[in-house]
């Protein structure tokens, strides 16, 4: 029986007179010809088109009456093949995991949205040149938006790369809204890690024509094949053309744009790499990660609040965070890192309880002086620490110390993996 998912009245009554379902293969005659496979609607769409996806990856809406002929092009006898190509012997050995988000997921037309689909293995035959350039072992290890991944999610990864040390490297397939509070973790999780472990996501679906998941997925394998510097990094496209990947440092990026491809940037700093097809430029002159002997620290305390400053806040709100059981606080303040004075009674409170303090800027560049004017300075007084690195850093790198460490301020002024803002 054809499916007709999604589609009602005019445009189902013509497809069940045409005997033609979702997912067959059509010639469409109307103002040209178009040929490809009626995929399903939007249960939302309007009764009066049919929905078809171009060889091209795109998609076109027909108006039935527009259409003057549809027939079934009647599909081609399947060969069978092998699962799995013969890998080629003497390339690299990658591990590709595989842990949901745009870059594993494709369009359900059903709704109009995204949804996670694709297993780690599709997204490796999803872009076969992977084949060819090393040999790609594949792992799912959950399937979830980066939105619902949550610091349990950061350790069962960290606890499977641990054991990874007989590859050439990992590469994680990842969800860019919250990659760089995983790439943080692992970065201080994992200092030392021999190979390198590449985060790479996509701002496109696997199955549009301008998704750029497979460039980021190459882009990120051929730096671990051929520079294969150690840490932590998020491969992801530098700009809005093809040309050029960037390469960044776990601790030193964060999205900053809600949909382009180049959405990501290192803070302060041109990207550590940038690969283009035949080249990899380096950009960095020292050592991303500072601790030299590989030893594994992956517990974590998520009892550290990020709070944002801003006119108006209420220190009410403040206390209640205090009175919480909080371990750590890192704000996010103005500037060069302050808050207004009605939160100091609560900012002494916080100390004499012996709370971490934190001061980050709200601003994307530049370093925290917390001496150069009399609020700072009173800040500093009353116990908060200045602290050089991205706010979303800074608090993971404290849910890291407060759950491996016995004092969470030592552990935050130790330059783990390059954190601080140069």
């Amino acid at each position: 029986m054809p499916e007709y998912t999604g589609y009602k009245g005019e445009t189902l009554e013509f497809l069940k007179k045409s005997q033609i379902g979702v997912g067959d293969s059509v010639r469409i005659i109307s103002d040209i010809t178009y040929l490809g496979i009626v995929m399903p609607r939007y249960e939302h769409g309007d009764d009066r088109h049919v929905v078809v996806k171009l060889k091209s990856g795109y998609n076109v809406g027909l108006e039935t009456a527009s259409i003057e002929k549809i027939e079934k092009i009647p599909a081609k006898e399947k060969t069978v093949k092998e699962p799995h190509a013969e890998k080629k012997k003497g390339l690299s050995r990658i591990l590709l995991l595989s842990t949901g988000g745009t870059i594993a997921s494709k369009i359900d037309y059903r709704t109009g949205a995204v949804t996670p689909v694709l297993t780690a293995e599709e997204l490796n035959e999803s872009v076969p040149e992977l084949g060819e350039m090393a040999d790609i072992d594949t792992e799912v290890l959950f399937s979830e938006y980066s939105e619902n991944i949550v610091p349990d999610h950061w350790i069962q990864i960290a606890q499977r790369i641990a054991k990874c040390s007989e590859y050439s490297g990992v590469i994680i397939a990842h969800g860019t809204d919250t990659m760089h509070y995983t790439s943080s973790f692992l970065s201080f999780a994992l200092a030392g890690f021999s190979t390198p472990v590449v985060l790479v996501g996509s701002q496109r679906s696997t199955d549009r024509a301008s998704s750029d998941a497979a460039l980021n997925l190459m882009g990120a394998a051929r730096f671990i094949i051929n520079d294969g510097s150690r840490g932590i990094w998020i491969v992801m496209h530098h700009d809005e053309n093809d040309n050029t990947i960037a390469c960044h440092a776990g601790t030193r990026v964060r999205k900053n744009h809600t949909s382009k491809r180049g959405a990501f940037e290192t803070i302060g700093a041109d990207p550590a790499f940038i690969i283009s097809e035949n080249t990899i430029q380096k950009n960095i002159t020292r050592d991303y990660f500072n601790v030299k002997q590989f030893t594994p620290q992956i517990k974590l305390d998520t009892r550290i609040a990020l709070v944002k400053y801003h006119p108006g806040y209420d220190p009410k709100v403040f206390d209640h965070i205090i009175d919480s059981g909080c371990r750590g606080i890192i704000f996010e303040g103005t500037g060069l890192g302050h808050v207004g004075r009605t939160m100091y009674q609560s900012i002494k409170r916080a100390n004499e309880k012996g709370v971490f303090l934190g001061m980050t800027s709200q601003c994307i560049d530049g370093k925290i002086s917390m001496t150069v004017y009399e609020s700072g300075r009173d800040l500093l007084d009353l116990g908060v620490v200045p602290l050089d690195m991205i706010p979303e850093t800074a608090l993971v790198k404290a849910m890291w110390a407060a759950g491996n460490f016995g004092q969470i301020k030592d552990a935050m002024l130790n330059d783990m993996a390059s954190e601080f803002s140069q």
